[in-house]
């Protein structure tokens, strides 16, 4: 097979990435192979390529293939697997393994799991032909859904849908996504479910375009207003997906005292206005049950990825259109 393999992180412009041929891996004991359809881009894969990530121990292996969002086809079966025949389309998101028997795994929360294993930090990921997945941790993608396109649902999906799901929101309120790229997009699309009017925030004309596409009621330019500003004390909820402490403090600064601001990146407060009674909750990725309910929404056409397809062996391009904020939301690797 051949893969994009990470020997060493360094820089883009260094390229640490190389499509070269490899060992095609056999599956173990509750494992299958998948045959890689599409893999989508993730910030995080920049993050580790580049070493941003190394002191914290990822990668953790190396080489290493990156990529933790994949759709494809079973391959072959590891011993002890069932409930798949080869052939099916089916799909991994970033938790590849977790150990079943903690608080987390056995109360619908295994994704806090300590000794979770991540998919392309952990061990290899989708950014070749083929990849080994756990089965308890693969889903069967409906037949009417196009592999490549449904890759990003393993990532944005189930972290928007995460994200949105912590809110308690509907009709007769206001929603203000900020940061409309691969993971915002998605959000939006879920924070629309609820019936609530939903605010589009972003500074890209294309990610502004995007969300007017998708239905967002209303749209603020962050590149030619401050959102905290236009948006003063006018949202129920919000949810945040740019890692800036400033688009943070705008998010607060629009929500209404009471409100609640959902974060799925890093975040670092100062000067919390308390007597607002706001809260602000963490949120990363979502239960497998979780997944199921994205994977079931879109099949039902209720929620739709958008996305720029690139070959598989072009990953360091769609990572350095990601980098430069050049895509309209999700860049995903296709093979054949």
């Amino acid at each position: 097979m051949y893969a994009n393999e990470l020997d060493t992180p360094a820089p883009l412009t260094q390229h640490p990435l190389r499509w070269r041929e490899t060992a095609t891996p056999a599956p173990g004991p509750g494992q299958v192979l998948i045959e890689v359809v599409g893999c989508g881009v993730c910030r995080s894969n920049l993050h580790m390529i580049e070493g941003d990530w190394v002191a914290a121990g990822v990668p953790a292996i190396s080489p290493i293939v990156p990529g933790h969002e994949v759709t494809g086809r079973i391959a072959a079966l590891g011993d002890g697997v069932t409930g798949f025949s080869v052939g099916d389309p089916v799909g991994v998101q970033p938790l590849w393994w977790t150990c079943e028997e903690c608080e987390f795994c056995t109360s619908d929360r295994e994704h806090l799991c300590h000794r979770r294993l991540i998919t392309g930090e952990h061990v290899d990921g989708g950014y070749g032909e083929f990849m080994l997945a756990t089965a308890a941790h693969t889903y069967r993608v409906p037949e009417n859904l196009d592999l490549a396109d449904a890759a990003p649902l393993f990532c944005p999906g189930i972290t928007g849908y995460g994200a949105v799901k912590k809110l308690d929101v509907g009709p007769g309120q206001r929603v203000g996504v900020f940061g409309l790229g691969g993971v915002g997009h998605l959000a939006l699309q879920f924070a629309l479910l609820t019936g609530a009017e939903v605010v589009a925030v972003a500074r890209g004309a294309d990610h502004l375009a995007v969300a007017r596409e998708l239905g967002a009621h209303e749209t603020v330019d962050a590149s030619a207003v401050d959102p905290g500003e236009a948006l003063e004390d006018s949202l129920d909820a919000a949810v945040t997906f740019a890692p800036s402490d400033a688009v943070t403090a705008q998010a607060l600064r629009a929500l209404k005292w009471g409100g609640t601001l959902v974060s799925g990146v890093p975040v670092s407060v100062e000067g919390f206005p308390f007597n607002k009674e706001q809260v602000i909750k963490a949120s990363i990725l979502g239960s497998r049950r979780d997944m199921e309910e994205v994977l079931r929404l879109a099949s039902e056409g209720k929620v739709r990825t958008v996305v720029d397809r690139f070959e598989m062996s072009r990953a360091e391009e769609a990572l350095t259109l990601l980098a430069q904020g050049r895509l309209r939301s999700r860049a995903v690797l296709v093979n054949g």
